[in-house]
């Protein structure tokens, strides 16, 4: 049976498929079961909820919106021009603005290598926290006149101790600094870049800002595995850009209308995904940049997560409780793909809701969370975690349910760390105002 929180309580962490709760958040309970597996306990983080505009806690999309079939096409689709009006523009992405509460934007995020948190705190803020800091020294809170409207934050890889803030009119990049080894500017950048991070943790730098051509509100990054290029765009707009980042110099890409919602590259670096708010999304092969375009009737995709393999994606649609898994038939650069669905019954049975909000996969491909929209009073607000099988159809078995604390908490946004090696991380920002940690320990052969 899935493990289920009862109401009041608060889950603590999975011990082999088992989901541990208590009846108020606690370190002593925290240590008591894993923190001696682990040797650390990851203490929330609390953070003021007044300081979100209300769009980001509570969805403000039609209800209309959810009905619908599930079923995909694939076909080809014309490039729009490159220059487009403003009129244009405003008639063929009008209401994304009301869509975006439902896409899975990336408000927390674990550095890849080491035990170290980021997650939008505020409109216009983000905070860090440290859990290798031995010394228990403060959050660091970066702020910047420049970084309003937060969106979405993302870990540098091979980058360092570098965090990319996704913005209204561009994408902050900030960087730790260090006694004796400060964090440089690129040459070149804005005249406002070089402010400094409150808090006395770690001192972060704004060292560039990579401006927006049309000032756009960014809602989507991804990364290139090497750290080199970085993917950003806003459901304002039709195209995406690349930018070389050491270079400050973007490349705009545009491909079909609709603005886009989610962008994903695979960790292999082979391929590049993007969807947008008219149902068509698109892979690329990043060799010679290939394009393949897809359709769906199944609304949007609302988030979308690769395997640790990058050769299937799987992806959540705005009118459908079942994800999508989208295999490549061959190796890269091939594009063939099928697309096969993943059920996962309990969504509507258990939760009795027809739609999936967020997903989260971890990088080991072990273990997979997701949220859900409207359904049982019961399950509103609750987290499910499934245990993974890739053979390589993909199969999920639900272990559980996560319950966050406080008054009717609801998940604002949630990410793995998957370099533990008895488990992945679950962290989630509660509407409730914390962000809490729960390890998923479930290698039995490293846990008591």
């Amino acid at each position: 049976m899935p493990s289920f929180p009862p109401p009041g309580s608060v889950t603590i962490c999975e011990i082999n498929r088992d989901l541990i709760t208590a009846d108020v958040i606690s370190d002593a309970r925290a240590r008591e079961s894993y923190g001696k597996v682990l040797g650390v306990v990851f203490s929330p983080v609390a953070f003021q909820v007044d300081n979100f505009s209300p769009s980001v806690l509570g969805n403000v999309g039609d209800q209309r919106r959810m009905n619908g079939e599930t079923s995909l096409s694939h076909r080809g689709l014309l490039a729009f021009p490159e220059k487009i009006s403003a009129a244009i523009k405003h008639i063929f992405h009008p209401n994304n603005v009301l869509l975006l509460p439902e896409v899975n934007l990336q408000g927390v995020c674990w550095h890849q290598q080491k035990r170290i948190l980021a997650f939008i705190s505020g409109s216009n803020q983000v905070t860090v926290r440290d859990y290798e800091d031995s010394e228990g020294k403060d959050d660091s809170i970066l702020e910047s006149d420049s970084q309003r409207e937060v969106k979405v934050v993302e870990w540098r890889p091979n980058g360092g101790r570098t965090l990319s803030v996704a913005c209204k009119g561009g994408i902050c990049l900030w960087a730790a600094s260090y006694h004796g080894n400060p964090a440089s500017v690129r040459y070149g950048a804005a005249p406002f870049v070089g402010t400094f991070s409150r808090g006395s943790g770690i001192r972060w730098t704004l060292v560039d800002f990579l401006k927006s051509p049309n000032d756009e509100n960014i809602t989507a990054l991804s990364w290139s595995p090497d750290g080199r290029y970085l993917a950003s765009g806003s459901y304002e707009s039709s195209s995406f850009i690349v930018w070389d980042v050491s270079q400050g110099v973007g490349t705009p890409i545009r491909r079909g209308l609709g603005g886009i919602s989610v962008l994903k590259w695979s960790p292999t670096g082979d391929y590049f995904f993007a969807a947008k708010f008219d149902g068509t999304f698109y892979f690329w092969e990043t060799d010679t940049w290939t394009i393949a375009p897809w359709s769906s009737s199944s609304g949007f995709v609302t988030g979308a997560a690769w395997d640790p393999d990058g050769r299937m994606i799987l992806v959540a649609f705005s009118k459908s409780s079942t994800l999508g898994s989208i295999h490549f038939a061959s190796k890269p650069p091939a594009l063939d793909a099928h697309l096969i669905p993943v059920e996962l019954p309990e969504v509507t049975s258990l939760a009795g809701s027809q739609k999936i909000e967020k997903i989260a996969w971890d990088a080991s491909g072990e273990r997979l969370a997701l949220s859900f929209k409207d359904g049982d009073e019961l399950f509103r607000g609750l987290i499910s975690i499934y245990d993974v099988k890739r053979t390589p159809l993909v199969s999920a078995s639900l272990i559980g349910f996560v319950r966050g604390p406080g008054d009717n908490p609801k998940p604002m946004s949630f990410s793995f760390h998957g370099k533990c090696k008895q488990g992945p991380l679950l962290s989630v920002c509660w509407s409730t105002g914390f962000c809490c940690t729960y390890p998923l320990l479930f290698r039995s052969h490293l846990t008591p």
